[in-house]
Formats: C-alpha cells, structure tokens, sequence
C-alpha cells in the first residue's frame, strides 16, 4: 500500500525533473518533463501534473523545489525585469555601488568597465546621521534628513527600498527607525535593512547584498505565491519548501524574505545528494560531477560535509570554471563552493576565425536543443556522442525520446569543410576531448586550487551527462573511483528529497583571539540559537530534530579575508586555523594575531532521509542487451556490449569496453575500466 510522499523538482536547463519518495515503501518515482525557460513554474507544474496522473494528491506530504529565478533575473532575462529600487545610506555615502572595491575584473584592459549600478545614482538617497565602529552615535538621526527621503521616494515609481548605514552591524537602531519611518508613510513598499540581511563589516559587499535582496523580493515573491497557487490548484495541500544556497531547504514563506538565498538554488541539490550517498557509502571524500544540458558543475565534499563559502558574486563572469572578481554583484550569504563551466549536452562545437575547432560557451538549450532532437541543426556534445556510439542512436528516456541520428552526423560533418583532414569521428571525438579539457578544469578548481589532493577523492558523477564522460574526466584528475547514482539524470532532484532545513545567523566581533571575552560569544551563540530555534519552529521542525553549528570566522590580523572554523575552546580554534590555513593556501604564520572577525550559526532541522534499499544479488556479467560500435581514443570504432541498468544486480561486474543505458542517463566504461554494481545499486567503477 502506497505511503506518504515526498517529491522533489529540480529545474535544469533542458529537462525539469521530479523524484518522488513513498516513505512507507521506499519506493522512487521518476518523471522528466521539458524546462520551460521564459516560464520556469510551468516546468514545475507540468511535472506534477504528470505525477498526479499515477498517484493520489492527499499523499504528498511535502514539496521541494530548486529554482533559478534569482539567478535569471539577475542575468536579465525577458519576462524578468527588475523592479525600480531606492537605497537610503548614510549621507556621503551614497555612491559605496559605483566605488565598490579596486578589484578589476579584466586587469589588462584600460576600458574595462564595472558592473552597471542595480541602484540608479538619482535614486541613492544620503540621510544625515554617523555611528563609530563602536555603535556610538557621533551624529544623530536628522529627521528632517529622513523625512526628505521619504518625501523623495513617494514622488517616484519605487518599489522596494534597501537601507544601509555606516556601522549598523553594530548598533542598527538608525536603520530600525528609518524601516519604521517608510512602512508608516509608505504602505506597501518593501524595505529591506542591512542590519537584518547581513550584520557584518565591510560596507560595500553588506549594500551589495542588501541591494540585491531588496531587488529580489518582489519579484520572487511573485514567482513563489503563483507556484504555491498553481500546485493548491492541482489539489496538493503539501507545504512547499524551496532549495538555498547553502544547500538547505526553507519554507518559501521564510525564504521570501531573504530570495538572495536562492541565487545558486539549483546546483546546490546535487552536491547534497552527493554527500549523503557518499555517507551511506563510507566514503568521506567526494569530488561532485554533475553535467546536465547546458552547463557542467564540481563542488568538493571532505571529511562528509559539502565545501561552503561566505560570499558569491552574482551575475558575474566565469573564465574556464572561475569567478571573475569584480565582474558581478557580491552577495554575502553562504554559498555550496562550486565552479562551473558553460559545458552540458546542449554545447554547440564551432570553428572560429583562425580555423579551429572550439566548444561553447553558447548552449542549444532546450529548444531547439542539439540536432538529434529533430529542431536545431547545429552540433552539440550530445550529436558528438551519438555520432560516436556512445549514446543511444534511435531513442532516449526509455525511448520515449526519438533521436535522428543522421542529423546529428549531418550537424558534426557541417564543421568538415574547416577540418578537411579529419573524417566526421575524428571531428566527434575532438569536440568530446575539448569539452573533456574544460570540464577537467573546475575539478581541479574546487579540489587542487582549494588545497585537496584529487587522487584522496572518489568522484560522484551524475546528470544527463556526467556517466558519459565521468572515466575520462577521472584518468584526467588521476581519480581511481567512480560512483554513479542509481538516477544520476534525475539525480539533483534526488538531492532535495536528503537536504535539511537550513538557516544562518551571524554576528561581528572583530577582536583578537587573546583579547576575547568568552562570555560575550557565548551570549551572541545562545542569541542566535534562540532566534534559529524559532525560525525552525515556524517550518515545522520538532526541537529534538534542531542542530546548532556554531563557527567562527577566522584571520591573521591585518588580513583581509576570513576562513571559517567550527567554534570551540579559543585555544582550539587558533589551532585549527592555522591548520587550515596550512592546508589551504600552503603556509602558517603562528605567531602572528589571530582575529576572530565574526560569529556564525548555522540552524539545521533534520528531515527524514529517503532509504537506499538493498538490490538483489548475484554474481558475474549479466548478458548484454545488445551490442555497437563505439569509437574510442586511440582504437577506433570497437563493437561494444551494450547493458540495461534495470537489468543488473548487486554484485554484477563488467570490465570495459561497456556501455551502460538507463531512462535518465548512459554510462560509458572505457577499455581497462571496471565496473561493479554495490549493495543499493550503484555502479562503482575502477582501474
């Protein structure tokens, strides 16, 4: 008899994908149904309109959902215009956008130009009030001062406000009066204060992120109460909870007021299902994989827990898998650290202007999508490995999706003409070596570049594509083991169904280790605890599901940036810094000062996990489905047993050359390569 469910939907760039867990059961339900880019609730909707069709409304217990509407808005979409925003600063200080930091996004180059303002000068309105970095009032609030801003916002077409004054991480009681002073006169425009938003130093990345979050409300508020309507509408009375940053769920009540939480909400699920099957597992170190339609994501889990870091710049640039500094808006939340990089199936080859062959950034996206799908006519990594024999030449998704395979050969011979000296192969193999090289890349980012040793780490991949190009990308990284997920296509939203509900507090502090008084961060943790403990309570959580984290942000004085460490005795705290710090950028300097900058706490409410239930067993090589010729490096076209994954049991082995198809997703074993199916069925393959 069927249980209680949980669904989860995750919006990627060419499918949307939902997973559906029966507590009672265990049992997964898998539905992918096209993204909907200019209306990405659509997707969502159509996704469970397609799960209400094969299972009662009454048993949906709960709703998950990653969304990019933060993101997309930010970039510009159409059908997302951002709404008119005023922001009210300390006077003297209303150009701290413009200004921002001396960073350059683009060294070398005189003309570089910073990120446009999100704030018009005209509407970067300057109070006249002064704290110290103490919190002491040097000037006091004028209100004549305020009530000139007042009076000059309700002339114009603003809609929403951001409030950011000098040192109110401190002391935020001029802030506070100002928020009152504009909800009283002004009902009904939005005002979002630094001091609720992110109450830590540096003024221009705490107006940057109040900015943004002040940008976002209206319009994901929007976005969220029309998604809550629609799925009311299809008789789910569920709480709808949405996928953060940090990679934790929240109520979309309490996240609309902080949507810059949601900026990198899609990606951030996959890590999360990474972690806990890297858990159920054993394995502790994970590298993250994940490759879908148009771009390709890594981010590192050590020790068991996903790689975070405090701040993210939004709407910036990337340069092979890297943030660009300067070139987007800072928003301090925290954020799962990954790298991305334009490079998923949809990827288009082309020849540029010297004659050679190169791959992205542009994407066909999910419409036209690559050739094979029978609308776009340009070549993609997808028709590259079609052409190839690596993905399956007549039909995907079980087949229900037809695949012209003509055209996608049609499509790579199209770069022939600039290639003459390579046959149509040669060229499907070259497009699949470079997307390989780029993707290499923002592994080596987020492992190498962060201070961990890849050859430590078993890498998790998933996605569309992440199975298809997992092995090359592990020879590249000189990784020995691969996991593939059960669903590694549907694998993100797998992920929303083992995420926690999240929250985060953080306070400054801004003294040197030796100079800490132990009952003031003991007052600011158990002041934050009491604030968590009823942001959770109002999610639903239970007390004896609620988990406190307390950290610490962590610098050699006279540093500029902080690391973060799990807070402790002060003596323990020094030395896991200067560890880390050891770790990370090779060197500790321990007898400098040690400041701790800021108090951190994260509220976590413990969710149920789904069950990865024990497959049948048996042993050796199960018999092949059928067999191909695959072309590989180095050997050419070579006939290749071709395997159903729903066919094969735990304790199952192969040994390459093998290629491995499922609904969702096609795993290629190279020559040398060994596959194993574990005890909860997923592929493990070694060399």
């Amino acid at each position: 008899m069927a249980g209680k469910t949980r669904v989860g939907i995750d919006v990627g760039g060419t499918f949307t994908d939902l997973v559906a867990l029966d507590e009672q059961t265990g049992e997964l339900t898998k539905i992918k149904v096209p993204t909907t880019p200019l209306a990405p609730e659509q997707g969502v909707i159509n996704a469970l309109r397609a799960f209400c069709e094969q299972a009662p409304q009454s048993k949906i217990v709960l709703v998950s959902h990653s969304s990019t509407i933060a993101t997309n808005a930010l970039l510009g979409q159409v059908h997302l215009e951002l709404p008119r925003v005023a922001l009210v600063t300390t006077a003297g200080f209303r150009d701290v956008l413009e200004i921002g930091r001396q960073n350059r996004s683009e060294v070398y180059n005189l003309f570089v130009r910073r990120p446009k303002p999100l704030v018009e000068r005209a509407d970067r309105i300057g109070v006249v009030e002064r704290l110290d970095y103490k919190g002491n009032v040097l000037v006091p609030l004028d209100r004549a001062s305020l009530d000139a801003a007042v009076e000059q916002i309700a002339k114009t077409d603003v809609r929403a406000v951001a409030v950011s004054f000098l040192h109110s991480y401190v002391n935020p009681a001029h802030e506070r009066e100002v928020g009152q002073a504009l909800r009283e006169r002004l009902p009904g425009l939005d005002v979002t204060l630094s001091s609720d938003i992110d109450p830590e130093y540096r003024e221009y990345e705490r107006t940057s992120t109040t900015v943004v979050n002040a940008l976002l409300r209206s319009l994901v508020t929007v976005y969220l109460d029309h998604l809550e309507r629609e799925v009311r509408a299809l008789g789910i009375n569920a709480p709808l909870y949405v996928m953060q940053s940090n990679g934790g769920m929240s109520a979309i009540e309490t996240v609309a007021k902080r949507p810059a939480t949601l900026i990198e909400s899609g990606p951030a699920s996959g890590v999360i299902g990474a972690a806990y099957v890297g858990k159920e597992l054993g394995i502790a170190n994970v590298l993250s994989f994940d490759m879908g339609g148009t771009t390709a994501k890594a981010g590192t889990i050590f020790d068991g827990e996903p790689q975070v870091v405090g701040e993210f710049e939004a709407a910036g640039r990337t340069h092979s898998g890297r943030a660009v500094k300067g070139s987007g808006y800072p928003v301090r939340f925290p954020f799962i650290d990954l790298a991305e990089v334009s490079a998923g199936g949809g990827t288009i080859a082309w020849i540029d202007a010297g004659g050679a062959l190169r791959v992205g950034p542009l994407s066909a996206g999910a419409d036209p999508g690559p050739a094979a799908y029978g609308k776009g006519d340009q070549p993609t990594v997808t028709d590259a490995n079609i052409v190839l024999g690596r993905l399956n030449p007549v039909a995907l998704l079980g087949g229900k999706m037809p695949i012209d395979a003509g055209r996608s050969r049609r499509a790579v011979a199209s770069l022939q003409p600039a290639l003459p000296e390579l046959d149509v192969d040669r060229i499907a193999a070259g497009i699949i070596a470079l997307v390989d090289n780029e993707m290499a890349k923002v592994l080596r980012i987020v492992s190498i570049e962060r201070g961990y040793d890849p050859r430590m780490f078993a890498m998790m991949a998933f996605g569309g594509g992440g199975p298809l190009h997992a092995c090359a990308l592990a020879e590249q990284l000189d990784v020995k083991r691969v996991i593939i997920p059960a669903d590694p296509g549907l694998f993100s939203a797998f992920g929303l169904l083992a995420a926690d509900i999240r929250g985060t507090a953080v306070r400054s502090i801004l003294a040197v280790s030796t100079e800490l008084d132990p009952k003031r961060v003991e007052t600011i943790f158990r002041e934050m605890e009491a604030e968590g403990r009823e942001e959770l309570r109002v999610q639903g959580v239970a007390r004896e599901q609620m988990v406190f984290v307390r950290e610490f942000d962590v610098r050699y004085h006279g540093q500029s940036f902080e690391l973060a460490i799990h807070a402790g005795p002060i003596p323990d705290v020094v030395e896991a810094f200067h560890e880390k710090h050891e770790r990370t950028y090779g060197y500790a300097s321990r007898g400098d000062a040690v400041e701790i900058v800021a108090a951190r706490l994260t509220s976590i409410g413990r969710v149920q996990k789904p069950t990865l239930p024990a497959r049948a067993v048996s042993e050796g090589s199960p018999p092949p489905s059928g067999t191909r010729s695959v072309y590989f490096d180095g050997q050419g076209r070579v006939e290749t047993p071709v395997y159903y994954r729903m066919r094969m049991l735990s304790g199952n082995t192969l040994s390459g050359p093998a290629v491995v198809e499922q609904y969702d997703s096609c795993t290629l074993l190279p020559p040398g390569w060994r596959l194993r199916v574990d005890a909860i069925g997923n592929l493990e393959l070694s060399r």
